[in-house]
């Protein structure tokens, strides 16, 4: 029989017992899986307290010309709704105890899983690139601050690179270690970044323009719906695929409305806040949107004695970010069969990462313009591979724990030749057309148009939508669920 375990051969028992995690993708066995719907609040509360969520909300008002109303309930439909689809998804962790890309081989086939893991890598790696570069950045200023050096990337390579390092290295130390240090490190550390985010929060308030505020004139519906899947791609969508990678220590009793909660509040009540102040901020000075640095363009709405405590909460909130990011990529790294420790394929994933921030600081002339194209191509096959995955959970309320590892011809999940072929046909062929209806950048910095994308469901930003709707359809069309059982 051939299997993979994500644990280096000799390796005892892995449990995710005492300080360091040695369990690799393998599933927990039930008498594990002690956790509590709460632990999954924070979790999502302390992943979504960065200061990304700033120029997000300002993206609504530069470019889909929002008021600051209109903003505000974009935010809570499309951080709040996002992420109960993340909720929803992360009940099928607490049904197999396995990561949600491991799971998927029981949906795809233990081969044809490999397109959907690959594309889940590249986005987690993606976001871990954004959160390492902004991170850097803040660094960058507080070293400008208190040694009085230049600001600026390029001025100082570096010294760029050594915060690009510091910010990796305090990642790798609580992903490296694993489930435990991590729920208990994005618990205490909720409270310490969340407070200083509001005491940051409460001059920028003071400094918005109040008067553009006000007498922004309301945008079309169409621009609302817009502005919704902009902020669904740049949150919850994102997160879709590694929701169970935490919930897999979920204790069997835990209801699936409180995991929908858990999330849906954990990670909206933040972003709502930090994308309608973004929103509010852009209303007088659209440079927020624009940005090379955004934390720099952030810190100059500051009064000068509040640069420092701010700059320590724009990095812990991103390492906050960082650390369930690059925890879920090692497992996925795993997921692809790549039979080293998890703890090591953390460490070849901020590798990866560390590369991606030195060119987007020393080599790339923008930042944010490649940010938003990247999340709009990502939103799209992550979305598709959602509408297979959560249809198939309609039926499927068992995983078999041995099949999920097996990957040789006699598995159960091997299917025909490795591959469930209505499910990656379905996450195939929507994936296509959801490119048709989808547009990757903003103004002139345009990377993908697709045929429709100036259709109404194009220009509305409504790609990932149909998406969904198009890989649920096929799949369970053609018989995907009927025998989901196991």
């Amino acid at each position: 029989m051939s299997s993979d375990t994500g644990t280096a051969a000799g390796t005892a028992t892995p449990s995710a017992e005492g300080a360091l995690e040695t369990r690799g993708i393998e599933p927990v066995p039930e008498n594990e899986r002690n956790g509590h719907p709460m632990q999954l609040f924070w979790v999502w509360f302390a992943a979504n307290i960065s200061i990304l969520g700033l120029p997000l909300g300002a993206t609504l008002v530069t470019v889909q010309k929002l008021a600051f109303w209109q903003a505000a309930i974009v935010a809570v439909v499309g951080a709040a709704g996002s992420f109960a689809i993340v909720g929803a998804v992360s009940v099928a962790g607490r049904r197999g105890g396995a990561p949600g890309l491991t799971l998927s081989r029981a949906v795809f086939g233990v081969r044809g899983n490999a397109g959907p893991t690959v594309v889940s890598l590249v986005s987690r790696l993606g976001w871990e690139t954004v959160n390492t570069t902004t991170a850097a950045f803040a660094l960058l200023s507080l070293c400008a601050i208190l040694f009085g050096t230049e600001s600026g990337a390029k001025d100082h390579p570096v010294l760029t690179v050594g915060c690009i390092v510091v910010f990796v290295v305090c990642t790798v130390i609580v992903s490296g270690l694993g489930h435990r240090v991590l729920v208990a490190v994005q618990r205490w550390a909720t409270w310490v970044f969340g407070a200083l985010n509001i005491v940051v929060g409460v001059p920028l308030v003071l400094s918005v323009d109040w008067h553009a505020v006000g007498s922004a004139p309301a945008a079309p519906v169409g621009a609302m719906i817009a502005g919704i899947g902009t902020i669904a791609a740049g949150t919850g969508i994102g997160w879709a695929n590694a929701s169970a990678d935490m919930s897999r220590y979920q204790s069997p009793a835990a209801r699936a409305g409180s995991l929908v909660a858990s999330a849906a509040a954990g990670a909206g009540i933040p972003l709502v806040l930090l994308i309608s102040l973004g929103s509010l901020l852009s209303a007088g000075d659209p440079t927020l949107a624009q940005a090379e640095d955004p934390v720099a363009a952030i810190r100059g709405l500051l009064p000068p004695w509040m640069a420092v405590p701010y700059l320590i909460a724009a990095f812990g909130g991103l390492l906050l970010s960082n650390h369930l990011s690059v925890y879920s990529a090692g497992l996925t790294t795993l997921t692809l069969g790549v039979r080293i420790k998890r703890v090591y394929a953390v460490v070849v994933d901020v590798v990866v990462t560390t590369a991606g921030a030195i060119y987007f600081m020393l080599i790339a002339d923008g930042f944010y313009g490649p940010f938003i194209a990247f999340i709009s191509l990502l939103a799209v096959p992550i979305t598709a591979w959602l509408g297979v995955f959560a249809t198939d959970m309609l039926r499927r309320r068992t995983y078999d724990p041995g099949a999920l590892m097996d990957l040789s011809p006699a598995g159960r999940y091997f299917y025909r030749g490795g591959v469930r072929w209505q499910a990656l046909v379905a996450w195939a062929v929507a994936i296509v057309v959801g490119y048709e209806f989808t547009t990757a950048g903003t103004g002139e910095d345009v990377w993908f148009s697709g045929v429709f994308a100036s259709s109404w469901p194009g220009r509305n930003g409504l790609g990932w939508v149909i998406t969904f709707v198009v890989a649920a359809g096929l799949y369970a069309a053609s018989g995907g669920i009927r025998k989901a059982a196991r």
